[in-house]
């Protein structure tokens, strides 16, 4: 545990095998651990909706909380994927193919970067959980935390990217242009594999079957119920 916490301090602090610029193999590996550790903590608390608002059998929270805890580090895995061949095309186009793996591991160590920060966060979802048993606001509040770990989580992208900018000012568009891919391909991919939160009067399910909706209007809509 001890060795954990210091891997994790490492990153955050972006020194050891987080500082900026490591070329070494293990930055991309231990990344990826990480994303899926912190993602699985996370996603097990999302999952606890309906059982601290009562109303869902334990086998069927239990249940929940497994497809809910898997979702999170794939739902960061499959936007990175999403997102990486189009990055990668505008590199090249761009002239700065050959700083591609220095890149991908800036990306890489920013998405292990947003799993610690959401499973930091998770107490505040737990805390959220049992003072509301609404559902809309529930989802609200998880995009919240999503967003909030995103935007803080940042801050390690645009350290790793210092070293890049300064060797050519064209990485500081190709940093733009990760953010807008990423918060597009994001928005809409947590959309099409809900449900996280889990109705606790809907059936638990991995992947919801209704039909795929635009994520962009879904979210204004519950803002505007909310509202109300």
């Amino acid at each position: 545990m001890e060795s954990l916490l210091g891997n994790v301090d490492d990153m955050l602090r972006m020194r050891g095998w987080g500082a900026a610029g490591n070329p070494r193999p293990g930055v991309l590996r231990r990344s990826a651990l990480f994303l899926v550790a912190f993602g699985l903590t996370y996603g097990a608390a999302m999952g606890t909706f309906a059982g601290l608002t009562g109303g869902r059998p334990w086998n069927e929270l239990l249940l929940q909380m497994t497809y809910s805890a898997v979702k999170v580090p794939l739902l960061l895995t499959v936007t990175c994927l999403v997102a990486v061949p189009s990055f990668f095309v505008l590199n090249t186009l761009l002239g700065l193919r050959d700083d591609f793996a220095a890149a991908l591991r800036a990306v890489a160590a920013t998405q292990a970067g947003v799993a610690v920060l959401l499973a930091s966060l998770a107490p505040l979802t737990i805390a959220w959980y049992l003072s509301s048993a609404a559902y809309g606001p529930a989802i609200l509040f998880n995009a919240l935390m999503f967003a909030v770990a995103g935007i803080a989580a940042q801050r390690l992208l645009r350290e790793h990217y210092r070293r890049l900018i300064a060797r050519n000012p064209r990485h500081r568009w190709m940093l733009w242009a990760w953010l807008g891919l990423y918060a597009f391909v994001g928005i809409q991919m947590g959309w099409m594999m809900r449900p996280f939160v889990g109705n606790r009067t809907e059936p638990v399910e991995f992947y919801r079957r209704d039909g795929l909706d635009n994520a962009y209007v879904i979210v204004a809509r519950l803002i505007a119920e909310s509202l109300r």
